[in-house]
């Protein structure tokens, strides 16, 4: 079967690649039929490695950090890099920084980072276009199918390994994508060292419903030739954490606030308080790698190096803790998915929300249970706000769709999700009642099919007061929202999220 001929441009790397999503009925159709992580997926991504010219064992030339968990992780990768970013100039060794991470908010490009910046689109496309071509020839020479590739998030691994290899990186951080035991990023042997960041319940369809389940696929990336650092976690996942370190043979070691950073004499880019654990396991992962280099960075002797604070300051990760001020409207942008990130991106924003004349919720979240998730947001901000007080004057829940009269941008599109439940508002229409049930004095709420709709009807009211607004439930739901705001404001959005 002969393969489709895509432009070999940026554009045409992100058409190709999302061929490679799973639609919405073999999705749902793997979900009924109970189907846990595939127990072949490091096999198959060998397989795929060998496809592209490698083998696993020339990954370890990158130096890798990986880091797996359920809340925190990206943040963690995000402030490990900024801190050896202050390094590049002292050797080899953290000469030329990747990263990489999911899920991407504006642009695909944005998930393989090279020293602190998205890839270029030039070379995105170079790079990508350069896997898809080797996985064809390879099955054309064996002959196999070409038209069969990996599923999009494997066949991206497989692109930022190719780059970062390419381009002569001497340090990565690879963040997992789900899980750790099966996912694709699980085909790294010796990563300098592991990180677990905070575990919660998610992803259950796949890791299982109960945190030691879940920790047990966590747990799955640590390795013997690395040492394993976590933050604390409920007794029963660190059980399972050491008892997996212990079968592998690696040392785990818990991590608490650094006290610097708990007193605030250090400041954080990310200044929401529970980014507090985030940055002191960054803080120990980025050590323990510099230590093995052999670069001295007197961070035994207890006080954060310079370069460390610097680092930890510097950090920018666009869509968690994010705030973007728009004239009298400030927004508050912040990924959270799940009921324990909703729970302290409620006490993020509740800390924010005294003496603000309006505010405003925009909020979707289109595949997980709308009632826990409604819920976690309201206590937490009872919580803070107090019961009888204020919590929105209004609410809107939208799709992640941008704009109502253009076509969705290319890096955007889902075929993961419903397209029935899409046009029909089902989703936003349950976040509305379970919203009325859980927060029954809230003056209007709206239920609308483009971001472009909500942030014009919070435009509107700011014409007669101040307006703060919370925008969460998900990171597909922020990076579209981002996208429409940087279109209405490009000079707000652009110095907002770029270094």
């Amino acid at each position: 079967m002969a393969s489709i001929q895509y432009p070999k441009t940026y554009e045409g790397a992100v058409a190709a690649l999302n061929t490679l999503q799973s639609n919405f009925a073999l999705l749902e159709e793997i979900r009924k039929s109970d189907k846990k992580m595939n127990k072949s997926a490091i096999a198959e991504m060998t397989e795929s490695v060998r496809q592209l010219g490698y083998q696993p064992s020339d990954f370890d030339r990158i130096n890798i950090i990986h880091v797996a968990g359920t809340k925190g992780k990206g943040s963690t990768c995000a402030f490990t890099a900024s801190i050896l970013a202050q390094y590049t100039s002292l050797g080899d060794g953290v000469s030329k920084i990747g990263l990489y991470t999911s899920p991407h908010l504006r642009a695909v490009r944005e998930r393989i980072q090279l020293d602190g910046a998205p890839l270029s689109e030039e070379l995105f496309a170079k790079y990508f276009f350069e896997v898809w071509d080797r996985l064809e020839a390879s099955a054309v020479k064996e002959g196999r199918d070409p038209t069969i590739k990996p599923v999009y998030f494997r066949f991206l691994t497989l692109v930022a390994f190719h780059t970062y290899l390419s381009e002569n990186v001497k340090t990565a951080i690879f963040e997992v994508g789900i899980g750790g035991e099966h996912d694709s990023t699980n085909i790294i042997q010796k990563p300098t060292v592991v990180g677990i960041s905070s575990l919660g319940i998610d992803h259950t369809a796949v890791l299982g419903n109960t945190i030691e389940e879940i920790a047990w696929h966590k747990a799955g990336i640590i390795k013997p030739s690395a040492r394993t650092f976590t933050v604390p976690q409920e007794p029963s996942a660190l059980a399972v954490i050491q008892k997996r370190a212990n079968e592998k043979g690696s040392k785990v070691e818990v991590v608490h606030v650094h006290p610097q950073i708990m007193s605030r004499e250090v400041k954080l880019g990310l200044p929401a308080q529970f980014m507090n654990g985030n940055a002191s396991l960054a803080v120990a992962l980025a050590a323990e790698h510099l230590a093995l280099l052999g670069l001295t960075t007197g961070i035994r002797e207890g006080k954060l190096p310079a370069r460390f604070v610097k680092g930890l300051a510097e950090v920018v990760w666009p869509g968690r803790c994010q705030v973007i001020k728009t004239g009298v409207i400030e927004w508050c942008i912040d990924g959270a998915h799940t009921t324990e990130s909703l729970e302290v991106c409620g006490k993020w924003f509740g800390a924010r929300a005294a003496g603000i004349d309006k505010r405003v919720l925009i909020f979707n979240q289109q595949k997980r249970d709308s009632n826990a998730l409604i819920n976690a947001l309201a206590n937490s901000l009872e919580e803070i706000l107090g019961v009888n007080s204020r919590i929105f004057d209004e609410v809107i829940f939208s799709t992640n769709i941008t704009f109502k009269e253009r076509s969705h941008k290319a890096d955007l599109v889902s075929a993961g999700t419903d397209p029935t439940a899409l046009e029909e508002l089902s989703v936003q229409n349950k976040l509305a009642q379970a919203w009325k049930k859980a927060v029954p004095g809230t003056e209007a709420s709206h239920v609308v099919s483009t971001i472009e709709e909500a942030i014009r009807i919070v435009t509107t009211m700011s014409h007669k007061a101040p307006v703060q607004v919370l925008v969460t439930g998900s990171l597909h739901l922020v990076g579209a929202f981002l996208e429409v705001l940087g279109e209405k404001y490009p000079h707000h959005v652009k110095k907002q999220t770029h270094k």
